[in-house]
């Protein structure tokens, strides 16, 4: 089952960083890179979760796996397992302190996410990063996994994204 894989994959992983590597291109096999591509994953994004857990405490390993699921998900259904060659920068994104329906950050977070679910967020940046764990924390304790279905859920529909938020 893909979710043990997961598991096994990051547990060794996040030892291997413990350890004090960060040479995370080489902490894959060629079997590692066939199931994260499996399952729409990149190697950069399954590492930031490892990097994160192990210096920020947090996310839980338990939320990296819910969201690969979400992702996996949509890739699979979705994407019918077709990666996406469009790429999210940087300075493609909404700053920090744009607003919709007057509150801050939201726009950032529903492209981030939307672009998590395409599987084509730019390698320098993540999902589940600490300021989208604050914002969600801030606003009803949200979980990463379900606003990223609620995104999902929403389409194009931003008011959805709004009235989930604001629950």
């Amino acid at each position: 089952m893909w979710d043990i894989t997961f598991q096994q994959l990051f547990d060794r992983c996040l030892k291997l960083h413990a350890e004090g590597r960060r040479d995370f291109e080489n902490f894959y096999e060629a079997t590692d890179r066939d199931f994260l591509a499996s399952i729409g994953y990149k190697e950069r994004e399954f590492y930031d979760f490892i990097e994160d857990l192990n210096n920020e405490q947090a996310p839980a390993a338990s939320t990296a796996l819910l969201v690969a699921a979400v992702r996996r998900d949509y890739f699979l259904t979705i994407q019918q397992g077709q990666r996406s060659d469009t790429v999210l920068k940087r300075d493609d994104l909404p700053t920090f302190g744009d607003t919709l329906e007057g509150i801050a950050y939201l726009p950032r977070i529903i492209a981030k996410a939307r672009a998590k679910l395409r599987g084509e967020l730019d390698p320098d940046l993540m999902y589940g990063c600490g300021g989208d764990r604050h914002f969600l924390q801030t606003h009803g304790d949200k979980h990463l996994a379900d606003f990223l279905r609620h995104t999902w859920a929403a389409g194009d529909d931003f008011l959805k994204i709004v009235a989930y938020v604001k629950s």
